[in-house]
């Protein structure tokens, strides 16, 4: 049976992920603080586990730290650098799909004309 999640470890994995792309990122409490117009002591609530972030907030930080919202509920075996390679990996193949599926298409048109 799966482990039922609750309020307590979503705070938790969303202070964990807020750490890690903020120290990713290089940059202050203070720093986000200001560039998410959240405050300083908000920040480091949330990177303490005391508190819990709205969707609105959770935007703002999204928006701050240029990432996508999905991002602060990664488990920590996805979060590492073996998640970002993969999703790169998967954007290139989808790339390279698109692209020859429009060859084909392209190729299909000339013939018609």
């Amino acid at each position: 049976m799966e482990k039922q999640v609750d309020e307590e470890d979503i705070r938790l994995l969303v202070s964990k992920n807020l750490k890690r792309l903020r120290g990713l990122r290089n940059i202050s409490q203070l720093g986000l603080a200001a560039e998410a117009d959240l405050t300083h002591n908000f920040i480091n609530d949330i990177e303490n586990g005391k508190k819990g972030v709205s969707c609105k907030s959770l935007a703002k930080l999204s928006s701050a730290l240029g990432v996508e919202p999905y991002q602060f509920f990664l488990p920590e075996t996805m979060a590492d650098d073996g998640l970002s390679g993969y999703v790169y990996d998967l954007n290139d193949s989808v790339q390279k799909a698109m692209g020859n599926v429009m060859s084909i298409y392209l190729r299909e048109e000339k013939n018609r004309k």
